[in-house]
């Protein structure tokens, strides 16, 4: 019998160190599905809010601030109440995912049910009916046209990144092999064969382009390279 006690305190403790991950303080609310409480940043789990720059179209066709407006609302809700969240691991941004009550509510259950946020399908599907129900009855951003806020984040990114530039293959010339590049030196041109031939790139965006013949590089301003 006593070689089976210790496994009896583990089981008996184990419940109590799970009830640990629990943290109980009142919110700062940073969006509409990021809070902060007891030294904690939580980025509420299941959820999915609109950024606080995003912008949604009413029926209508006006465009509002609907980020900033989720924002307000959870603020004027939340700010300063005492909250207990039940912390699920950390996100890709070393945040708390967790569900919170106040109360006797589920928040993360509550902000999708009045329609402002939407259930974040991609990591769980535990608020899929709330949001289904939001949906059917128009309540908060169903009322109006607005793009999922995980839509949002991916354009936004794709519109940041810089344009890319199309390095012009030797293929792609029309027969013109004679690279005409620009670097420290000045204007150099390379041929077929020559040691920095293959490595050297054009880009027509900084002026270089390529040329038929030799001839024609020198008319336009370009030497040879010397090796």
């Amino acid at each position: 019998m006593r070689v089976f006690m210790p496994l009896l305190a583990f089981l008996l403790i184990m419940p109590l160190a799970l009830s640990a991950a629990e943290v109980t303080g009142k919110v700062r609310v940073i969006d509409g599905d990021s809070l902060r409480l007891a030294g904690h940043n939580i980025r509420l789990f299941g959820i999915d809010a609109p950024e606080n720059d995003q912008t949604c179209v009413t029926r209508g066709g006006l465009r509002w601030d609907c980020g900033a407006e989720v924002t307000r609302l959870v603020r004027e809700a939340l700010e300063g109440e005492t909250v207990t969240c039940d912390l699920r691991g950390k996100d890709d941004w070393d945040r708390d995912l967790a569900i919170c009550h106040l109360g006797g509510r589920n928040l993360n259950a509550w902000l999708v049910e009045e329609g402002w946020a939407f259930a974040f399908r991609k990591y769980s599907m535990m608020f899929d009916l709330e949001e289904k129900s939001a949906a059917v009855n128009g309540r908060g951003l169903h009322a109006h046209d607005v793009q999922r806020p995980v839509d949002y984040r991916q354009e936004k990114r794709a519109q940041s990144k810089p344009p890319v530039v199309r390095r012009i293959p030797a293929t792609d010339t029309g027969g013109c092999r004679i690279k005409g590049n620009i670097s420290a030196n000045g204007r150099i041109y390379h041929m077929p064969g020559q040691h920095d031939y293959e490595r050297t790139s054009i880009r027509p965006d900084k002026g270089e382009r390529w040329f038929c013949s030799e001839a024609e590089a020198r008319a336009a301003g370009w030497r040879p390279a010397r090796r």
